[in-house]
Protein backbone atom coordinates (compact mmCIF):
# COMPACT_ATOMS: atom_id res chain seq x y z
CA UNK A 1 0.00 0.00 0.00
CA UNK A 2 1.56 3.62 -1.04
CA UNK A 3 0.11 6.72 0.83
CA UNK A 4 0.60 8.55 -2.44
CA UNK A 5 -1.46 7.10 -6.14
CA UNK A 6 0.74 6.62 -8.86
CA UNK A 7 0.66 8.31 -11.51
CA UNK A 8 -0.92 6.41 -14.42
CA UNK A 9 0.90 7.06 -17.87
CA UNK A 10 0.97 6.04 -21.51
CA UNK A 11 3.03 3.43 -20.50
CA UNK A 12 0.97 1.71 -18.21
CA UNK A 13 -1.88 2.16 -20.24
CA UNK A 14 0.39 0.24 -22.89
CA UNK A 15 1.25 -2.51 -20.09
CA UNK A 16 -2.60 -2.94 -19.40
CA UNK A 17 -3.42 -3.41 -23.22
CA UNK A 18 -0.61 -5.88 -23.53
CA UNK A 19 -2.45 -8.18 -20.71
CA UNK A 20 -5.96 -7.69 -21.76
CA UNK A 21 -8.02 -9.70 -23.81
CA UNK A 22 -7.58 -8.61 -27.52
CA UNK A 23 -10.58 -8.65 -30.12
CA UNK A 24 -11.28 -11.65 -32.18
CA UNK A 25 -10.89 -11.46 -35.74
CA UNK A 26 -14.92 -10.23 -35.90
CA UNK A 27 -14.39 -7.19 -34.43
CA UNK A 28 -11.11 -6.45 -35.93
CA UNK A 29 -12.77 -6.95 -39.33
CA UNK A 30 -15.95 -5.12 -38.03
CA UNK A 31 -13.52 -1.62 -37.36
CA UNK A 32 -11.61 -2.00 -40.58
CA UNK A 33 -14.92 -1.91 -42.30
CA UNK A 34 -16.37 0.76 -40.06
CA UNK A 35 -13.40 2.67 -41.49
CA UNK A 36 -13.19 1.71 -44.89
CA UNK A 37 -17.26 2.89 -44.73
CA UNK A 38 -16.29 6.29 -43.42
CA UNK A 39 -17.44 5.92 -39.46
CA UNK A 40 -15.93 6.99 -36.72
CA UNK A 41 -13.18 5.66 -35.66
CA UNK A 42 -13.86 5.93 -31.76
CA UNK A 43 -15.28 2.87 -30.05
CA UNK A 44 -13.94 1.60 -27.04
CA UNK A 45 -10.78 0.05 -26.34
CA UNK A 46 -10.34 -3.31 -25.59
CA UNK A 47 -9.03 -2.87 -21.88
CA UNK A 48 -12.53 -0.46 -21.34
CA UNK A 49 -14.27 -3.48 -23.25
CA UNK A 50 -13.01 -6.25 -21.17
CA UNK A 51 -13.45 -3.81 -17.92
CA UNK A 52 -17.05 -3.24 -18.62
CA UNK A 53 -17.95 -6.83 -19.41
CA UNK A 54 -16.61 -7.78 -16.40
CA UNK A 55 -19.04 -5.39 -14.66
CA UNK A 56 -22.13 -6.55 -16.64
CA UNK A 57 -21.09 -10.07 -15.23
CA UNK A 58 -20.41 -8.83 -11.54
CA UNK A 59 -24.13 -7.40 -11.47
CA UNK A 60 -25.91 -9.91 -13.50
CA UNK A 61 -26.98 -7.86 -16.23
CA UNK A 62 -29.87 -8.99 -18.12
CA UNK A 63 -31.06 -5.78 -20.04
CA UNK A 64 -29.02 -3.03 -21.07
CA UNK A 65 -29.55 -0.05 -22.64
CA UNK A 66 -27.29 2.20 -24.79
CA UNK A 67 -26.99 5.59 -26.08
CA UNK A 68 -24.95 5.84 -29.35
CA UNK A 69 -24.72 2.48 -31.38
CA UNK A 70 -21.99 3.97 -33.45
CA UNK A 71 -20.73 1.29 -35.81
CA UNK A 72 -22.53 -1.68 -33.12
CA UNK A 73 -18.89 -2.48 -31.48
CA UNK A 74 -19.85 -1.83 -27.94
CA UNK A 75 -23.24 -3.37 -28.31
CA UNK A 76 -21.83 -6.21 -29.83
CA UNK A 77 -18.95 -6.27 -26.63
CA UNK A 78 -22.03 -6.27 -24.09
CA UNK A 79 -24.38 -8.57 -25.53
CA UNK A 80 -21.70 -11.35 -25.32
CA UNK A 81 -21.53 -10.70 -21.31
CA UNK A 82 -25.14 -11.14 -20.61
CA UNK A 83 -26.80 -14.35 -20.60
CA UNK A 84 -28.84 -16.35 -23.71
CA UNK A 85 -31.93 -14.25 -22.98
CA UNK A 86 -30.21 -11.04 -22.70
CA UNK A 87 -30.73 -8.01 -24.48
CA UNK A 88 -29.04 -5.12 -25.45
CA UNK A 89 -31.34 -1.79 -26.64
CA UNK A 90 -29.03 0.37 -28.44
CA UNK A 91 -30.02 3.62 -29.75
CA UNK A 92 -28.22 5.53 -32.73
CA UNK A 93 -29.87 8.73 -34.77
CA UNK A 94 -27.37 8.57 -37.64
CA UNK A 95 -29.31 6.04 -40.35
CA UNK A 96 -25.51 5.59 -42.12
CA UNK A 97 -24.30 4.21 -38.65
CA UNK A 98 -27.53 2.56 -37.50
CA UNK A 99 -27.59 0.52 -40.92
CA UNK A 100 -23.65 -0.90 -40.81
CA UNK A 101 -24.31 -1.80 -37.30
CA UNK A 102 -27.48 -3.32 -38.16
CA UNK A 103 -25.91 -5.51 -41.07
CA UNK A 104 -22.58 -6.72 -38.74
CA UNK A 105 -24.78 -7.35 -35.39
CA UNK A 106 -26.68 -9.73 -37.81
CA UNK A 107 -23.12 -11.21 -39.01
CA UNK A 108 -22.15 -11.76 -35.09
CA UNK A 109 -22.68 -14.30 -32.71
CA UNK A 110 -25.39 -11.88 -30.56
CA UNK A 111 -27.50 -11.28 -33.22
CA UNK A 112 -30.61 -12.02 -30.92
CA UNK A 113 -29.40 -10.20 -27.89
CA UNK A 114 -29.18 -6.85 -29.62
CA UNK A 115 -32.02 -4.43 -30.59
CA UNK A 116 -31.22 -1.34 -32.61
CA UNK A 117 -33.64 1.41 -32.04
CA UNK A 118 -33.38 4.24 -34.68
CA UNK A 119 -33.90 7.72 -33.67
CA UNK A 120 -32.59 10.00 -31.30
CA UNK A 121 -32.40 9.01 -27.34
CA UNK A 122 -34.37 11.97 -26.51
CA UNK A 123 -36.84 10.30 -28.49
CA UNK A 124 -36.66 6.56 -27.62
CA UNK A 125 -35.55 6.63 -24.25
CA UNK A 126 -39.04 7.98 -22.60
CA UNK A 127 -40.79 5.32 -24.40
CA UNK A 128 -38.97 2.31 -22.15
CA UNK A 129 -39.87 1.42 -19.12
CA UNK A 130 -39.30 2.19 -15.81
CA UNK A 131 -36.87 -0.41 -14.04
CA UNK A 132 -36.77 -2.50 -17.43
CA UNK A 133 -32.79 -2.24 -17.46
CA UNK A 134 -30.25 -3.62 -15.16
CA UNK A 135 -27.57 -1.61 -16.99
CA UNK A 136 -27.21 1.46 -19.29
CA UNK A 137 -24.02 2.68 -21.45
CA UNK A 138 -23.88 6.36 -22.73
CA UNK A 139 -21.88 7.27 -25.65
CA UNK A 140 -23.50 9.41 -27.50
CA UNK A 141 -23.45 13.58 -27.80
CA UNK A 142 -22.60 15.13 -24.62
CA UNK A 143 -24.79 17.67 -24.32
CA UNK A 144 -27.56 15.22 -23.98
CA UNK A 145 -25.94 13.48 -21.42
CA UNK A 146 -28.06 14.99 -18.46
CA UNK A 147 -30.94 14.19 -20.15
CA UNK A 148 -29.47 10.42 -20.78
CA UNK A 149 -28.71 10.30 -17.43
CA UNK A 150 -31.69 11.38 -16.13
CA UNK A 151 -33.75 8.89 -18.57
CA UNK A 152 -31.53 6.18 -17.44
CA UNK A 153 -31.76 6.72 -13.85
CA UNK A 154 -35.37 5.85 -14.56
CA UNK A 155 -35.12 2.99 -16.36
CA UNK A 156 -32.38 1.12 -14.48
CA UNK A 157 -33.66 -0.73 -11.74
CA UNK A 158 -31.70 -0.25 -8.66
CA UNK A 159 -28.34 -1.53 -7.83
CA UNK A 160 -28.36 -1.58 -11.48
CA UNK A 161 -24.63 -0.25 -13.53
CA UNK A 162 -24.55 3.25 -15.41
CA UNK A 163 -21.59 4.09 -17.30
CA UNK A 164 -20.92 7.53 -19.15
CA UNK A 165 -18.15 7.17 -21.53
CA UNK A 166 -15.50 10.13 -22.99
CA UNK A 167 -15.15 11.91 -19.01
CA UNK A 168 -11.46 12.79 -20.39
CA UNK A 169 -13.06 14.72 -22.74
CA UNK A 170 -11.36 13.04 -25.92
CA UNK A 171 -8.14 14.30 -24.03
CA UNK A 172 -8.91 18.14 -23.41
CA UNK A 173 -10.43 17.94 -19.89
CA UNK A 174 -7.76 20.42 -18.56
CA UNK A 175 -6.92 22.35 -21.97
CA UNK A 176 -7.77 26.21 -21.62
CA UNK A 177 -9.09 26.61 -25.14
CA UNK A 178 -10.16 22.86 -25.75
CA UNK A 179 -10.27 22.49 -29.97
CA UNK A 180 -13.40 20.17 -29.50
CA UNK A 181 -16.30 21.56 -29.23
CA UNK A 182 -17.77 19.21 -26.96
CA UNK A 183 -15.49 18.83 -24.27
CA UNK A 184 -17.28 22.28 -22.19
CA UNK A 185 -20.09 20.04 -21.84
CA UNK A 186 -18.17 16.92 -20.56
CA UNK A 187 -16.66 19.27 -17.75
CA UNK A 188 -20.28 20.70 -17.20
CA UNK A 189 -21.65 16.80 -17.11
CA UNK A 190 -18.88 15.85 -14.76
CA UNK A 191 -19.68 18.00 -12.05
CA UNK A 192 -23.34 16.66 -12.65
CA UNK A 193 -22.50 13.21 -11.82
CA UNK A 194 -20.16 14.34 -9.04
CA UNK A 195 -22.72 15.65 -7.32
CA UNK A 196 -25.60 13.25 -8.11
CA UNK A 197 -26.59 11.70 -4.81
CA UNK A 198 -28.75 9.09 -6.50
CA UNK A 199 -25.49 7.09 -7.99
CA UNK A 200 -22.28 5.65 -6.38
CA UNK A 201 -19.99 6.94 -8.78
CA UNK A 202 -16.21 6.79 -10.11
CA UNK A 203 -14.02 7.63 -13.01
CA UNK A 204 -12.59 4.78 -14.32
CA UNK A 205 -9.09 5.90 -16.22
CA UNK A 206 -9.72 3.32 -19.02
CA UNK A 207 -9.98 4.60 -22.67
CA UNK A 208 -11.07 8.30 -22.66
CA UNK A 209 -12.30 7.67 -18.75
CA UNK A 210 -15.48 6.11 -18.26
CA UNK A 211 -17.74 7.19 -15.17
CA UNK A 212 -18.77 4.29 -13.82
CA UNK A 213 -22.01 4.05 -11.10
CA UNK A 214 -24.04 2.29 -8.97
CA UNK A 215 -27.71 3.65 -8.82
CA UNK A 216 -28.95 3.42 -4.94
Amino acid sequence: MSANPTLVTARHFEYITARTTQEDDFLNSLKDHAVAADIPAIWISPAQAGFMQILLMLCRAKEVIEVGTLAGYSAIVMARALPQDGRVRTIEISEKYAGFAEEWVERSDVARRIEIHRGSGREILPTFESDSADAAFLDADKAGYDLYLEESLRIVRRGGLIMVDNAFAFGQLFDENPTDPEAPAVREFNEHMAREKRLKSVIAPFGDGCWVGVKL
